[in-house]
């Protein structure tokens, strides 16, 4: 009996293709629960966090909330809402853009820096402690698979 079978209590599958669907969702929503956990103690959401990476990246330049959305591993999410309450927490600072009034140019502030700092001094041990089972070979395998995979994923 696969782990799958065994965490969900379930032995019969439609197909090979079918048990492979249900445990990518199932890995999946491990791995989000994992990470808002982790989160949680930093009084963040995975999806603040993202938006604090990408104006990391950005940094000292800004970036308008198109690009925000364009980069966000979550492509539901709200970004004006997320980036206000980051605005409210002090993380990031909104400004109008000066070549279009209607935009709104973000930037990571010092606050926000500074929790990612210390973020990352304790996320590699999150995503160690979940791929622990796996060796180098298998995750470079696996992050073919996913690219693979991804490959219908709409342009």
């Amino acid at each position: 009996m696969s782990n799958i079978e065994k965490l969900i209590s379930q032995s019969n599958f439609r197909s090979e293709y079918h048990k492979g669907m249900v445990g990518l969702i199932f890995v999946g929503n491990w791995i989000v629960s994992k990470h808002q956990q982790f989160f949680k103690r930093f009084d963040i959401t995975m999806q603040q966090f993202n938006i604090l990476r990408i104006l990391r990246g950005q940094y000292p330049g800004t970036a308008n909330i198109n690009l925000l959305k364009d980069r966000m591993l979550d492509k539901m999410s709200d970004v004006s809402r997320l980036v206000e309450r980051l605005r409210k927490a002090e993380l990031v600072d909104r400004k109008s853009c000066p070549s279009d009034r209607r935009a709104v140019d973000v930037i990571i502030t010092q606050k926000g820096l500074e929790l990612l700092e210390a973020i990352d001094a304790e996320i590699d041990e999150l995503q160690d402690d979940m791929t622990a089972t796996l060796s180098e070979k298998e995750i470079q395998q696996l992050n073919k698979l996913l690219d693979k995979f991804l490959g219908s994923y709409p342009a």
